[in-house]
């Protein structure tokens, strides 16, 4: 099934100075801290660069990312304050097309296994689940004891790696 097509009136721009305290509101209140505990370590969910999707003039989502090599970049968030609108669609597009602008040939994330929804996202974007990583959420509580136990009357335990090769 194809991802539906972004909100013609959203933009997407790399974020400035001015957003940081919009990013950091926006992380905490989703994720509850700009830290993340992922891959067996604390990493600042800010990343090291970030975009920010607009609509009407408003913030409406982020993306956060880092250039974890030459030809790989690691989505460290995604997050949208109007959900439906098609900005999250929006902002991992304007991700792709600047990774092949500067020829990274793929793109991973880490989500976990009650997170229905972002499996859904992405895989209908053309990401694979590649890898299972058992358990790494309740070994991420030892670095981050705030992450809860379930949602949804399903267990937070293991991390899911997925992959969009370029």
């Amino acid at each position: 099934m194809d991802a539906p097509a972004p909100d013609a009136h959203i933009t997407v721009r790399d974020a400035v100075t001015e957003d940081a305290p919009f990013l950091r509101e926006v992380l905490a209140d989703m994720f509850g801290s700009t830290m993340m505990a992922v891959h067996d370590e604390l990493l600042d969910a800010t990343g090291d660069a970030a975009a920010v999707a607009e609509r009407d003039g408003r913030r409406v989502g982020l993306i956060t990312y880092r250039r974890d090599g030459t030809e790989t970049w690691e989505i460290i968030s995604l997050a949208v304050i109007e959900p439906g609108i098609g900005a999250g669609t929006a902002l991992l597009g304007w991700l792709r097309a600047a990774a092949v602008r500067q020829s990274v040939t793929l793109l991973w994330l880490v989500t976990t296994n009650e997170n229905l929804a972002a499996l859904r996202f992405y895989q209908r974007r053309g990401f694979d689940l590649v890898r299972v990583d058992r358990d790494a959420v309740t070994r991420a509580r030892q670095l981050k004891p705030s992450i809860p136990l379930e949602d949804d009357g399903i267990p937070i335990r293991h991390e899911l790696v997925l992959e969009l090769r370029l």
